[in-house]
């Protein structure tokens, strides 16, 4: 066994820091999607660079790839303020059982319960209070479906780092995954937008089995930890869902000591959070807001695909939960020095858990 370092206990969030030069945070996506750098951090901390197409060589027959197929909605629209005519900056986020929306609501002034904000021809209204996470819940007048409106009004919601404003029509197809189906994101599983048909289908070729889950991406995930012990953090809540199929595959390759590459720290957090008294993963609907950060012990991914994340933010723990935090910042002082692109439309990093349990 490779010698490991002590792991460090009552981690700070500080100790998560890394500098990284504005111009890298990748502005645009580069065509192919699978042309993407890939820096590959090994078990022993040596590192290798390579491209996204490279992945099949990395994965035997009877490996399991994990993928979220959660679809990205135009989850951002503007409004008008009833009667007043003032602007609002609305970010519809998830439906609720009672058939509201929860929505981030932007204006000047405080919007209250029985204000209405009109989208285009629709008039939404504040039906309750604002909530813990600062979502307000609205109702579209006369019963109307809100992804019918998205589909009507919305526009892409890209993160606060791409300076670019306003999406454009290419970001509606391109901020997805080629294989994005069930509704639901807010932000994009962005390890996921590296894969195109064809590295797909090299992949089964390899004898690689790939199975899907769903995990709808939040406006959490871009909150940084502001405080210096991260155990203070509230942590974000997120629907997932895992089919039967794709518990019985994960299960039945850890049983039988086959990989299992998680695409993204989405599937990380489904997976971990599906995991039962009996170590098995358990099929079915959840919600997590699960904060995987050193030290942890992961009962589901071996491997990880996944970009290169914020500092200070949850994303980045869990990543350095899973490859150990020193060879991982060391591997991303590594991508800054070689001009690596980070976050969402950048490049990707591949992980194979080191032995060592603690992940020092």
């Amino acid at each position: 066994m490779v010698g490991y370092a002590r792991v460090k206990v009552n981690l700070r969030t500080s100790d998560f820091d890394y500098e990284l030069p504005p111009e890298l945070i990748a502005q645009e996506p580069i065509e192919p999607r699978d042309a993407s750098r890939m820096l590959v951090l090994e078990p022993g901390g040596q590192l290798r660079h390579e491209i996204v197409r490279d992945l099949p060589m990395h994965l035997a027959p009877g490996d399991v790839m994990v993928v979220n197929n959660s679809r990205v909605i135009p989850a951002r629209t503007w409004a008008r303020r009833l009667p007043t005519g003032g602007r609002a900056d609305i970010l519809w986020v998830e439906p609720r059982d009672d058939g509201c929306w929860l929505a981030l609501v932007r204006t000047r002034r405080p919007v209250n319960p029985g204000d209405r904000l009109a989208v285009g021809e629709a008039i939404a209204t504040v039906v309750g209070p604002r909530q813990p996470d600062g979502t307000l819940p609205l109702a579209l007048e006369g019963g109307g479906d809100v992804l019918e409106l998205l589909e009507r009004e919305g526009h892409t919601p890209l993160p606060p780092y791409i300076r670019r404003g306003v999406a454009t029509a290419a970001d509606r197809e391109r901020y997805q995954t080629v294989y994005a189906r069930p509704p639901g994101s807010v932000a994009v599983p962005t390890a996921g937008l590296h894969f195109t048909p064809e590295l797909l289908e090299a992949l089964r070729q390899r004898g690689v089995e790939i199975v899907e889950l769903t995990l709808h991406v939040g406006p959490g995930t871009f909150r940084l930890v502001h405080e210096e012990d991260p155990s203070r953090h509230v942590m974000h809540t997120e629907r997932y869902e895992i089919p039967a199929a794709t518990a019985g595959a994960v299960n039945a390759a850890l049983r039988d000591g086959r990989r299992v590459l998680a695409v993204g720290t989405t599937v990380i957090r489904a997976l971990e959070s599906a995991v039962g008294p009996d170590g098995l993963v358990r099929p079915g609907p959840g919600r997590t807001n699960l904060f995987i950060r050193p030290p942890y012990r992961f009962r589901t991914a071996t491997m990880l695909l996944t970009n290169f994340h914020w500092p200070r933010s949850t994303l980045l723990m869990l990543v350095c939960a899973f490859g150990g935090r020193e060879r991982v910042l060391d591997a991303y002082r590594v991508a800054v020095r070689e001009r690596y692109r980070f976050y969402s439309y950048g490049d990707g990093m591949l992980l194979t858990a080191p032995q060592d349990p603690a992940r020092a």
